[in-house]
């Protein structure tokens, strides 16, 4: 295999590595909106104490720090991806 292969073989295998992670964060991110919604929904159809309602909102708030938190890494990773890729298209082509 050639130096080019090889860098475009490693290349896509790191592509490859980010799309699972960015999959990885998409799926948490996916887990934490269910658990929003069942809680919303639970809210919905009970009729519920100040401390209660307490818990719930504290919950909520819980879970949109976290959500937070994931869809700000899958922002870095994403915007990473993106880069990589283009200083790669570059690459190629200057060397096509």
């Amino acid at each position: 295999m050639d130096k080019e292969t090889q860098e475009h073989k490693r290349f896509l295998e790191e592509q490859l590595e980010w799309c699972k992670e960015q999959d990885n964060i998409l799926e948490e991110i996916e887990d934490k909106l269910y658990e929003m919604k069942e809680i919303a929904e639970c809210a919905l159809v009970n009729d519920m104490t100040t401390n209660e309602i307490a818990r719930f909102n504290h919950q909520l708030d819980n879970l949109k720090r976290k959500f937070s938190l994931l869809k700000d890494s899958y922002r870095l990773l994403y915007t990473k991806t993106r880069r990589v890729v283009f200083v790669w298209i570059l690459h190629y082509y200057q060397w096509s």
